[in-house]
C-alpha cells in the first residue's frame, strides 16, 4: 500500500509549488530526459480541490 500524505497550502504557497514543479520539468525537457513524474505531481495538485476555510470570530 501505498504512503500518502497531505500538506496545507495557501493560495501563494500553492502557486510557489506549481512553479517550482514547472521549472523542474522545463529542465528536464532542455537535459532531454523524461518528465513522467514530475507531469503526474502536477496534475494532482493542479486538480486538488480548496478546502473551505473555518473563521472564527471573538
Amino acid at each position: 500500500m501505498e504512503k500518502k500524505y497531505r500538506i496545507v497550502l495557501d493560495d501563494s504557497e500553492w502557486k510557489i509549488v506549481i512553479n517550482a514543479l514547472n521549472d523542474l520539468r522545463n529542465s528536464l525537457i532542455r537535459q532531454g530526459r523524461y518528465t513522467d513524474a514530475v507531469d503526474n505531481i502536477m496534475i494532482k495538485v493542479i486538480n486538488t480541490k480548496p478546502k473551505r476555510k473555518l473563521l472564527f470570530w471573538r
